[in-house]
């Protein structure tokens, strides 16, 4: 725990979350000049949930056990540095631990190649690294990801204007989530005369290693994820990320678990890891292309886009994805026409809106000066929107580094009057 703490790679995993979160948050009050998520909040939120998470990944790897070596996180880290030149989001334990389950495999196949000087030294190296174990690791991480996506998912999600397909504004969702674990894993000590601990149960990973007994190993690690939804709300997008994420770790952990017991079949399970993965992220992005947006006005009245946090909309439950229909008697189909129906009486605000099952139903509140001009609710774009905000791909490091950490760019766009 103590040397945990002293990890200099866990604080600045901590440091690159909340500047992530800081850079969010501005973009939230230069598109809406108003805060939705607040630093300190998301920083004492993230720090419990991730504890959380990381203690329970080893509770859960303590079972499975984990072959860590030097030589393996060392290689965990080049694999994963030479694949984040390609494009960022390869920065994932799946994608490096794939790797070198496909390499392993490889160099099964041909033995004689460790009698090459060039080749020598990596035969060394993947000698001391169990590669059934670490596509495990990387399963129960993203288990964990999974279930921290569905419960905390939807928490920081931020309201954004993006250009459709069609060439039409629309509203959504970017969801973003970033979380510090703290993992404690049990590691064989391969010195017969090392004085390791004993352990009342066999790990299925790695027994054949513990000659010395096993050891604990303080191991910093950073989850995160990223989506952006325009056809559903934040938290029904979580939800269904989480449940195909927690679909592919046990997948995943269940191919580890066959390429520990035949081994020949480590190259699909390295190929499964990866793939699947790539599989995810083609789906995300096929169901919103096919879907229909979801945060646009309609002919039943205005769509709301996001409340704020502790407004007076918010007192009185209205929530994201709803429609005003009326305000004080009067039909409202654009913001000019809620602005007026709210002037006629500036001291009490009376709303029937349409829930997310299309039913009326009926709020109001009395208005006290200083308040939201429009009860703290933000509406969803319409023709004379200023801003959106565009994904770029990451293509390389340098990309990720010079740019917006955020992921989105503005642009300003010129309507017709």
């Amino acid at each position: 725990m103590l040397r945990l703490l002293i990890h200099p790679f866990f604080y600045v995993g901590i440091i690159l979350i909340l500047l992530q979160y800081r850079k969010q948050i501005q973009l939230e009050r230069k598109l809406f000049h108003a805060r939705l998520h607040y630093v300190a909040a998301e920083a004492w939120r993230l720090l419990i949930w991730g504890i959380a998470a990381g203690l329970a990944s080893s509770v859960v790897m303590a079972f499975l056990g984990a072959s860590l070596t030097p030589e393996a996180v060392l290689l965990l880290w080049g694999v994963s540095a030479v694949l984040i030149l390609f494009r960022i989001r390869f920065l994932c334990m799946a994608y490096a631990a794939g790797v070198l389950g496909a390499v392993q495999a490889v160099l099964e196949w041909y033995p004689a190649g460790a009698d090459s000087e060039g080749a020598a030294w990596l035969y060394r190296w993947m000698d001391h690294v169990d590669a059934p174990g670490l596509i495990a690791l990387a399963g129960v991480l993203h288990m964990a990801e999974a279930l921290l996506i569905r419960y905390q998912g939807s928490r920081a999600a931020s309201p954004l204007f993006f250009e459709s397909k069609r060439g039409k504004v629309v509203g959504g969702y970017h969801m973003y989530g970033f979380w510090p674990l703290s993992l404690f894993l049990l590691v064989p000590v391969t010195g017969a005369d090392a004085g390791g601990l004993s352990l009342p149960w066999t790990p299925l990973f790695g027994s054949g290693m513990a000659v010395g007994g096993w050891t604990v190993l303080a191991m910093p690690v950073v989850l995160g994820f990223t989506e952006r939804t325009l056809s559903r709300l934040p938290a029904e997008k979580a939800r269904r990320s989480s449940s195909l994420l927690m679909l592919y770790s046990a997948l995943v952990v269940g191919f580890a678990l066959l390429a520990h017991w035949v081994p020949v079949l480590l190259i699909l399970a390295a190929v499964v890891t990866i793939g699947l993965h790539e599989a995810l992220v083609w789906l995300s992005s096929w169901e919103e292309a096919k879907r229909t947006p979801l945060f646009v006005h309609s002919e039943h009245g205005l769509k709301i886009l996001a409340v704020l946090p502790g407004s007076p909309a918010a007192e009185v439950g209205i929530v994201a994805g709803e429609i005003i229909h009326k305000v004080n008697g009067y039909r409202v189909r654009t913001k000019d026409e809620l602005h007026l129906a709210m002037q006629t009486n500036p001291a009490y605000c009376k709303m029937e809106i349409l829930n997310l099952d299309g039913q009326a139903k009926f709020v109001s509140r009395a208005l006290y000066s200083g308040e939201h001009h429009q009860l703290g609710l933000l509406l969803c774009p319409d023709e004379d929107a200023r801003y959106v905000v565009e994904e770029r791909q990451r293509i390389s490091l340098l990309s990720y580094v010079f740019r917006s950490m955020s992921g989105m760019s503005e642009k300003r766009e010129s309507k017709p009057m």
